[in-house]
């Protein structure tokens, strides 16, 4: 046994010492530094494409509603013109800048072919979805420029490790996203969560390091920029007696059968549309103006409530408790799905999450024994983790935003139980099921080399 056992343990001893080798030489390997340099110096572009976009769309949205207090009709021509200009623009030259644009990146990850990566998330293709997305916001969109901010965080990360003469972009692309997330919202957990949760689909360990380092870097440029703050400021909601937990349940089904609808019904337009729909797309113009003339309708109607993000209002409920119109959460909804079904550029994110805060004020007058801040928290969650079927995801961004740790079991609990309820209306993932649309072309689908992850 004893001559048996002695060349186990010495091939064991030279295994070790082979890792160590391997382990010395990566340490030291100048490409692995060029690699690490090349993230952040990435992450850090990110964090100020991040903040930039903030301000720019901050200062588009507050033009919109400056226009529409001093000429009160004027979205009727302004906000189809608008959309018709935007969608046309779009689909003539920056087709890849449509949308929320986390189904570019989905795509990309998933293409093997450095062509179409590059036309999902080219300088050009960033710079157009900046600049459009702020464009949406000045006549009256509902849109959000969160969403858009992954696919400018993953384009940042591709630019820079094209420069760099990288090949292995896979990694890179994922850590931009994320910090994109994270800078965006100032929630470097919700950043991370997002990626594994939602680009991903999967936890793969060796990109683990990349992704957690590129929101940390992001997220403090951000930090040192805008300040430390909660996104909607510090909610302090709770649920503390026993009847209190029925609002679970309740939040959880309305929340999850509307974000299912909502998702189901997108899809629906964007990749089968009934016929008459389906005849109006073949203009997408003409789509795009019917879209805008119907968001501008809702806009005027309610004083500007359906237009631009829905920061305002979903903080005023969120953070003071105010009771919101009964008409806000159905009038984002459309609004929203218009927006994004019109084929222009914008995100949806903080317009899901003011629709979610509107249908749960709309139960406050129901749900009268439940704290009315708690209430649309909870119908925050489910709304939006019913619509990205990413409850995870949606927890952490909604507790990172409010600062609220007493709502941490209640949120989970409704945002599992809605994302399991969407499930059951939309059977695939909204941005999954649009990321289709921005498959290979058959140009793309030559032979290219192999993808790296």
């Amino acid at each position: 046994m004893q001559h048996t056992s002695e060349p186990i343990r010495t091939n064991t001893r030279g295994r070790r010492a082979l890792r160590l080798r391997r382990y010395r030489y990566v340490g030291f390997s100048r490409r692995v530094w060029q690699r690490r340099a090349v993230f952040l110096l990435g992450a850090i572009f990110v964090g100020l494409a991040a903040v930039g976009f903030a301000k720019l769309s901050d200062k588009a949205q507050a033009l919109y509603y400056a226009i529409l207090n001093q000429w009160h009709w004027l979205p009727l021509v302004m906000t189809p013109l608008g959309f018709v200009a935007l969608a046309y623009v779009t689909a003539r030259w920056f087709p890849a800048a449509a949308g929320s644009g986390i189904p570019q990146v989905i795509a990309a990850r998933a293409s093997s072919n450095p062509a179409h990566r590059q036309s999902l998330l080219g300088w050009q293709t960033m710079i157009a979805k900046i600049v459009m997305t702020a464009l949406a916001l000045v006549v009256g969109a509902s849109v959000g420029r969160e969403g858009p901010t992954v696919q400018v965080g993953a384009s940042v990360m591709f630019a820079v490790a094209s420069f760099a003469g990288i090949g292995r972009h896979n990694g890179l692309v994922l850590a931009g996203s994320a910090a994109g997330i994270a800078a965006a919202f100032n929630a470097p957990i919700a950043g991370i969560l997002f990626a594994i949760e939602e680009l991903a689909k999967s936890f793969a360990g060796r990109i683990n390091d990349i992704v957690i380092a590129s929101v940390a870097i992001a997220g403090g440029v951000s930090w040192l920029i805008l300040g430390n703050y909660a996104y909607f400021g510090e909610v302090s909601a709770q649920m503390i007696r026993a009847a209190d937990w029925s609002a679970v349940p309740i939040c959880a089904a309305i929340g999850g059968v509307m974000g299912g609808l909502f998702s189901r019904s997108l899809i629906t337009i964007t990749r089968r549309p009934p016929s008459f729909i389906a005849a109006l797309r073949k203009e997408p113009a003409v789509f795009a103006g019917i879209c805008g003339l119907i968001v501008a309708i809702l806009s005027i109607a309610t004083a500007g409530y359906a237009s631009g993000n829905g920061y305002g209002e979903t903080r005023a409920g969120l953070l003071l408790g105010e009771q919101l119109p009964f008409w806000y959460g159905p009038s984002k909804l459309i609004a929203t799905m218009l927006s994004s079904a019109s084929g222009i550029p914008g995100g949806l994110f903080s317009p899901s999450l003011a629709v979610g805060s509107g249908l749960g004020s709309m139960l406050t007058p129901v749900v009268t024994f439940v704290d009315p801040r708690a209430l649309m928290l909870l119908m925050t969650v489910g709304y939006f983790a019913a619509v990205v079927q990413a409850p995870l995801t949606a927890v952490v961004i909604v507790m990172e935003m409010t600062s609220d740790r007493n709502m941490v079991v209640p949120l989970m609990a409704t945002a599992l139980l809605a994302a399991g309820i969407s499930r059951l209306i939309s059977r695939q993932p909204l941005y999954h099921a649009l990321s289709h649309a921005y498959a290979p072309k058959p140009q793309h689908k030559e032979a290219s080399p192999s993808r790296a992850s």
